[in-house]
């Protein structure tokens, strides 16, 4: 009841609190009847305050608290107590229950009609906390998703008849239409609507790849996050059919070819951002199996601060692509961030002097200034092919997505000898198994030691969650995998499992690398044909971080565990 009794209006409170003038308070005030938006809304257009200002107004001056919905996860018990349409007309989250009160994140919580209307919704005395609306609003998108995809699930069962079919009979197929083709209201089918709703959630949880895969008589969803594969939700099987011919449709691929599988890529809006997704279908004994793979254009952050190296690392990455000709390779597994790594370097090179030109498969992200081409081997524009034509336009860097085959690989080595710098990826487990790997492409071992300049290797791992990260004391085994002596006590750290990281103990990831620049030395071994294991010892005499070395630092330090090395970096040193 004490919130009823201290109803202050918001420009009072901001006047009180010193954030706003009478002035300008009046001005907004007049603004606001021509605008039709909420007082908040005027200030922040106007710059008259920030966001974050009238929070921490509101927070001193009404003692109201704030919370982090980045940092916290509401069960589906706490989301049934207000309804999503209500969340999203007013803005605000469901938060907890606790002392018969229910915990309410908003942007406002002068807006007392509101508040009101929550009350009433719920049955229940409401308590407010604030919170940025962004962050609500991606709050509501990612824990009201799984509970649109049930209903959807639902809707079509209830239109169909059909719980659990058997994998090999034909489901009905519903009739599935672009959208705005013959006016139809895509909104309407239940399978759109849960293709739609499974997207969304996927970006608003950071996953970076989906699979929807038929399992014996059910279909199963999941997402990878972190690098690891998590289960969603399991759907019946009937489902398959008509998921798997709305993702084709979305990505013009063929939607009678079960047989075989296909490629196909699809822009997908999720808000304000605009998201690529690649799609890859493939026969199973069950059906056919669907990924997509999340491109998020908006996530990429170009700087080197960012990459995840340190002060060492990043002479040596400055060094090597300030070279003006010759390879530089990037290799590791698929997700470990090399795209991600090759886009720091050109972002960094990118300047008006110089004629970029990348050749990549897909483009994931368009710089302005340089020069991009898609990979398109229907119409006959292979790797080979397309870095054949990059040469004739005066190039000074370029950057080829991968080196696949023998080719590809020819052709970048002779760019190299010819005065251009060739940025590149190479599938390898380390550093010194990209020159083994070249020489397997059929690489004379001459032409690898006079092209290549260095070689960077990198893993993605996971960090431990700050929620629920505990400590312990270092076990007898945890010394021999860190290579350290058992004479200090060391503490180290893992999570415990919380519902903020999903029980996992692991939250967001990081990167470790491997930086092999190529000197004399190493171009002697490389001319007499040494193995990747020669190649190791020598770059390790000579200073070289190994993978394992730069996880075991991260384990060290209390950013990620044991278990996390031992998963990533598999490499005996």
């Amino acid at each position: 009841m004490a919130i009823r009794q201290e109803r202050k209006r918001l420009g009072e409170i901001l006047i009180a609190g010193g954030a706003l003038t009478e002035e300008q308070l009046n001005e907004a005030l007049k603004m606001q009847k021509s605008l039709s938006l909420r007082l908040g809304e005027v200030l922040v257009r106007q710059n008259f305050v920030s966001e974050e200002e009238i929070l921490r107004t509101i927070q001193r001056q009404l003692g109201i608290p704030s919370v982090d919905l980045n940092r916290i996860v509401v069960t589906e018990k706490i989301l049934k107590m207000i309804p999503e349409a209500v969340a999203r007309k007013y803005t605000v989250l469901p938060v907890d229950f606790t002392n018969g009160q229910l915990l309410v994140a908003t942007s406002d919580p002068t807006d007392y009609y509101a508040i009101d209307d929550l009350r009433l919704a719920s049955g229940m005395m409401v308590k407010p906390c604030v919170a940025k609306k962004a962050d609500i609003l991606r709050a509501i998108d990612r824990f009201y998703g799984r509970s649109e995809a049930e209903k959807a699930v639902s809707d079509f069962v209830k239109q169909t008849g059909h719980d659990q079919v058997a994998a090999t009979s034909q489901a009905p197929v519903l009739t599935i239409v672009q959208a705005g083709v013959d006016g139809a209201d895509e909104e309407a089918t239940p399978i759109i609507k849960f293709l739609n709703t499974i997207i969304e959630n996927a970006v608003n949880n950071f996953a970076s790849d989906i699979h929807i895969e038929p399992v014996d008589d059910e279909l199963r969803v999941r997402f990878r996050i972190d690098g690891v594969l998590r289960e969603i939700m399991r759907t019946p099987v009937s489902m398959a059919s008509p998921v798997v011919s709305r993702v084709k449709i979305m990505a013009d691929l063929n939607i009678a070819e079960r047989r075989l599988p296909q490629d196909g890529r699809i822009t997908y809006l999720v808000g304000r951002k605009m998201i690529d997704l690649r799609v890859s279908t493939a026969p199973t004994m069950y059906g056919e199996k669907v990924v997509l793979r999340i491109l998020d254009k908006g996530s990429v952050i170009l700087e080197k601060s960012s990459l995840g190296l340190h002060d060492h690392e990043l002479e040596l990455f400055d060094q090597l692509i300030s070279k003006p000709y010759g390879i530089v390779l990037v290799t590791g597994p698929t997700g470990s961030g090399k795209t991600t790594t090759l886009y720091t370097a050109l972002n960094q090179l990118n300047t008006s002097e110089k004629n970029i030109i990348t050749l990549e498969d897909p483009v994931e992200y368009n710089f302005k200034g340089v020069n991009q081409m898609q990979v398109n081997p229907k119409a006959g524009l292979t790797f080979a092919n397309g870095l054949r034509s990059i040469l004739r336009q005066d190039p000074d860097i370029i950057m080829v997505g991968e080196m696949r085959d023998n080719e590809t690989a020819e052709i970048a080595v002779r760019s190299a000898l010819t005065g251009h710098l060739v940025l590149s990826t190479i599938h390898t487990n380390d550093a010194p198994s990209a020159v083994t790997r070249l020489v397997d492409m059929g690489i004379e071992p001459f032409l690898i030691s006079a092209s290549v300049v260095g070689i960077i290797s990198q893993r993605l791992v996971r960090k431990i969650c700050p929620n629920c990260v505990k400590e312990y004391p270092a076990e007898f085994k945890d010394y021999a995998f860190l290579g350290i002596s058992q004479d200090t006590p060391l503490t180290l750290k893992r999570g415990a499992g919380c519902p903020y990281c999903h029980d996992s103990g692991y939250k967001g990831r990081t990167a470790i690398f491997e930086i092999m620049p190529i000197s004399s030395g190493h171009r002697n071994l490389i001319d007499k044909g040494a193995t990747a294991d020669e190649l190791r010892s020598y770059a390790v005499e000579q200073g070289m971080t190994t993978l394992k070395k730069s996880a075991a630092e991260l384990v060290i330090n209390g950013i990620t565990t044991i278990e996390e090395l031992l998963r990533v970096t598999y490499v005996n040193d």
